[in-house]
């Protein structure tokens, strides 16, 4: 083996494929006889089921490669993203799980039908599978490409096809029960690993104060000027909670570990606990990029996390360990998307079409369902060269451009009873045809294919400033059309609006309440404010 990858580190590697397939098919066992079963483990999840699947659902291999890449590149700017996510994960767990588990649904675009209409449920349906296949699929084949590529000099395609018919074949079987409850033990794995590389970086670096004296200043401040091409500190204030708005509340991919929890609490719990974790990618994810920059001058972005796994500075053992955590970042998330995708095709355009399909057969719909995908995912691995080098940026590109519309539909019917279906699907159509003219664009101008004024001008657009733009388009659309469309002057207010009152109601939002409602629920507001207390400590330290 190559980069002193030893016959240990090969032992370990190897176990753990063995374990996490061992595991997968254990779990397979569970009875799938109802899509409830398949999709959401029957809805039995425990919080830190749920905490910890969305964590590992979350962290791929883009993340491990992307955002040491920007570290390398950028500095501890590219954890804004990571941080805001967790805002909107507190928002998740305490005001959006409690409606979204009332409401009984199996996918997000059925919530969407519940409040707009089946044409948006289908439009949406239709933009997240898509979404799916040009981001998270193959973003995380190309990410771990590359990294079997530095390490054991293997074709990405190879590595991407074994990897793809490894996490098929348990997903394809076991279904969400499998899936969730083997990122318990990859999301511990994650961490240790990425955890021990970051302490084999600063040992052999000489520390973090020999870190920061051997990087310019910049790469310690979090808060970028405002003309900064990737993070301006206003995209990141007002752009990053759009985009992640959309992952983290409206994303089948996300919510649907949420709707997997036996009980809200469990799914308040789990948020909380997956907001929590998200504070240490800063520190195992995007230090490791600072750490290769310092130890390997001149390295290119993405090329960070490869170079410090396949140099001398781990031990043997531990390397094998480490690349099996980043092998458990990609399956878990790779399985994530094949069910997500299933369970959006199976209810979201079978089961309307079949409305008298038995349980068992759209359980078997979803097992083929997944299988197709698993092949496309494998035929769809050349489009991993269209990608660029940054990858964690190219995702946030994409995301802000598709994001905006689709938070918009979704804040706005919460808080707004005369936002209508016209309004939410003009809006989704043509915010996403100007998401989608940003992106080509962007393609257009990148590999210099056209040198127009105009093109050149908006793909030179920072995408956060963009995602603020189009959100702003899209609210207008969305109140504009809706108004114009409205049928009455006085329309009743949806079942999904009066679950969000009642969960006001619930919580304590009334003031009348608030004591005994933080008495009730003591130990998540406490652990709430010490997660909102730790990020704006890191704020300040790295202001």
């Amino acid at each position: 083996m190559t980069h002193n990858f030893g016959t240990f580190d090969g032992i370990i590697l190897i176990s753990y494929l063995i374990g996490v397939m061992i595991l997968g098919f254990y779990y397979s066992r569970k009875s799938n006889k109802t899509m409830n079963d398949y999709f959401l483990t029957g809805r039995n999840l425990t919080w830190l089921g749920v905490g910890m699947s969305l964590f590992a659902t979350n962290i791929s291999s883009e993340h491990f490669i992307g955002l040491a890449g920007s570290g390398a590149s950028s500095g501890l700017a590219v954890g804004q993203f990571e941080l805001m996510a967790i805002f909107i994960l507190i928002i998740l767990g305490w005001f959006l799980a409690p409606i979204y588990i009332k409401s009984g649904v199996i996918t997000m675009p059925e919530f969407i039908e519940k409040r707009y209409d089946a044409r948006s449920r289908k439009i949406f349906t239709f933009i997240s599978i898509v979404v799916y296949l040009f981001t998270k699929i193959s973003v995380t084949l190309f990410a771990g490409g590359i990294l079997f590529y530095k390490i054991f000099g293997l074709n990405i395609y190879a590595s991407a096809i074994i990897i793809v018919l490894m996490t098929g074949i348990y997903s394809v079987v076991g279904g969400s029960y499998a899936v969730m409850k083997t990122q318990i033990v990859q999301g511990f794995m994650m961490l240790a690993g990425a955890l021990l590389l970051t302490i084999f970086g600063l040992n052999e670096v000489g520390g973090f104060a020999a870190l920061q004296e051997k990087l310019p200043v910049d790469y310690f401040t979090m808060f970028k000027p405002m003309d900064h091409p990737d993070f301006p500190w206003t995209g990141i204030i007002f752009g990053a909670p759009i985009i992640a708005f959309w992952y983290w509340c409206a994303d089948q991919y996300i919510v649907q570990r949420v709707l997997s929890a036996r009980s809200i609490d469990d799914a308040r719990r789990g948020s909380l606990l997956a907001a929590f974790l998200k504070i240490t990618p800063i520190f195992i994810l995007v230090l490791p990029g600072l750490i290769a920059y310092a130890l390997f001058p001149g390295l290119q972005g993405d090329e960070a996390y490869p170079v410090l796994i396949a140099s001398n500075i781990l031990p043997v053992g531990v390397k094998g360990f480490v690349l099996a955590a980043l092998l458990a970042a990609i399956m878990s998330s790779l399985a994530s998307v094949f069910n997500s995708t299933a369970s959006l095709i199976t209810n979201d355009f079978y089961k309307p079409r079949h409305p008298n399909a038995s349980e068992e057969k759209l359980v078997l719909v979803g097992r083929l369902t997944t299988m197709i995908i698993v092949v496309t995912a494998i035929l769809g691995v050349p489009l991993v060269k269209l990608i660029s080098s940054q990858l964690y940026l190219y995702m946030q590109s994409i995301q802000a451009n598709i994001s905006p519309p689709i938070t918009a539909v979704f804040i706005f019917g919460l808080f707004m009873k005369k936002v209508n279906a016209k309004g939410a699907l003009w809006t989704l159509i043509i915010g996403e045809s100007i998401g989608i003219s940003k992106l080509t664009a962007d393609f257009l101008v990148r590999f210099d294919v056209v040198q127009n004024p105009v093109l050149v001008a908006l793909a030179n657009i920072n995408f956060l400033h963009f995602a603020i733009f189009s959100f702003i388009i899209s609210s207008l659309l969305l109140i504009g059309i809706s108004y114009a469309t409205q049928v009455s002057s006085e329309p009743t207010r949806s079942n999904l609006q009066l679950l969000f009152s009642e969960n006001l109601q619930d919580i304590g939002f009334n003031l009348r309440h608030l004591k005994s409602a933080v008495k009730t629920y003591r130990a998540n507001v406490f652990f709430s404010i010490f997660i909102l207390m730790i990020i704006i400590g890191l704020w300040s330290l790295w202001f």
